[in-house]
C-alpha cells in the first residue's frame, strides 16, 4: 500500500467537484440504489472492534470488472451519544461525494465501532481509481474528523462481498505481525 496522505488540496477539491457534477445525473437517472442485502450485518475486525452495516449504496449492479476492496476509517470530531444517530441519518446527503467518482460500484456504511471509528467498505473498479478516491475523500473527511484518524486500505483483486464472507481471504494480504491498532481493516469471520 502506498503512503497514507491526501492528494494536494487543489487536485482533491477538483476531483470532488467533478464527482458531485457526475453524481446528479446518476441519481436523477435512478442508477444509484439503496440495497438491503447487508444492512444490519455486523462486521468484526481483527483489532477486536466491530461495526454494524447501516446502509448499502450501489451503482448499477454494484459489481466491478477489475474488482478491489477499499476500506476507509475515520473518527468524527465532537460526535458523541445521540449525535451518532443524527450523523447516520445525515450521511445519506453525502452520497454525491462518492457515487460520481470513476470506478465506484458499491459501499457499505458501518456505524461507529467501540472506539468511535466509522468505516466504509467499498467495491471499486480498479485499485488506482480507489486510491484516487480515498486520497481525494481525505480532504472532505479532514473537515469533520479527528486529526490523524483517517486511514484507508486497498485490497486489489478482491470483491467486497468475498472479503466479507471468505474465511481467511485476507490472510495473504494482512501481515500477521501487524499490531492490533493497524489491523482496523482486516475483516475476520466468525464471532
Amino acid at each position: 500500500m502506498s503512503e497514507q496522505r491526501p492528494l494536494p488540496s487543489g487536485q482533491a477539491w477538483r476531483a470532488v467537484a467533478t464527482c458531485v457534477a457526475a453524481a446528479f445525473p446518476l441519481l436523477a437517472g435512478h442508477r444509484v440504489h439503496l440495497a438491503e442485502d447487508r444492512v444490519g450485518t455486523r462486521l468484526r475486525f481483527t483489532d477486536g472492534t466491530s461495526g454494524r452495516v447501516y446502509r448499502e449504496t450501489r451503482l448499477g449492479s454494484g459489481l466491478a470488472k477489475d474488482p478491489c476492496t477499499l476500506l476507509v476509517t475515520f473518527r468524527l470530531r465532537g460526535v458523541r451519544g445521540p449525535a451518532h444517530t443524527l450523523f447516520r441519518r445525515e450521511s445519506l446527503l453525502n452520497t454525491p461525494l462518492f457515487v460520481g467518482f470513476p470506478g465506484f460500484t458499491s459501499k457499505l456504511w458501518l456505524a461507529h465501532d467501540e472506539q468511535g471509528r466509522y468505516r466504509g467498505v467499498y467495491e471499486w473498479d480498479g485499485a488506482a481509481r480507489a486510491e484516487h478516491y480515498a486520497r481525494s475523500l481525505w480532504r472532505v473527511l479532514a473537515l469533520v474528523s479527528v486529526p490523524g484518524s483517517i486511514r484507508y486500505t486497498i485490497v486489489p483483486g478482491r470483491r467486497r462481498d468475498d472479503v466479507i464472507t471468505g474465511p481467511g481471504l485476507l490472510d495473504d494480504v494482512a501481515d500477521r505481525g501487524t499490531p492490533a491498532e493497524e489491523a482496523w481493516w482486516h475483516i475476520r469471520t466468525g464471532p
